[in-house]
């Protein structure tokens, strides 16, 4: 999977998230955990960019690897909404499933770049 369409599908999936705590915080009225899923799912497409800037393959699996932990807590947070009924089922798994595809892209590209790493001489 090319960097560029991951930064592409992370960057639409942080505008989502961004439309989402919108609704939480104004409609809502949920304050807390509106910004805990904020925080994290705008961090996945923010250490994904960073990583463009990575000084070798250790430093770059290290900021892939960020995303992909907050990918995982932003799924987290998702599910809690999603349990406190701050956010439909219908809400949740359209937003869920996005982030779920976006975490299996980062899993593939830590497991390719950690062969790539073992490989080297």
């Amino acid at each position: 999977m090319s960097k560029n369409v991951i930064e592409a599908k992370t960057r639409v999936f942080a505008l989502r998230v961004v439309n989402l705590y919108k609704v939480l915080s104004e409609q809502r009225g949920e304050r807390v955990m509106s910004k805990q899923v904020l925080r994290s799912g705008t961090s996945i497409g923010a250490n994904i960019a960073e990583s463009r800037g990575a000084q070798s393959d250790k430093d770059f699996f290290a900021k892939i690897s960020i995303a992909y932990k907050e990918g995982l807590e932003t799924e987290y947070w998702l599910e809690i909404l999603r349990d406190a009924q701050f956010i439909s089922e219908t809400e949740f798994l359209s937003i869920h499933s996005d982030c779920v595809e976006i975490c299996k892209i980062i899993a593939k590209m830590q497991i390719s770049l950690k062969r790539r790493i073992s490989s080297l001489p």
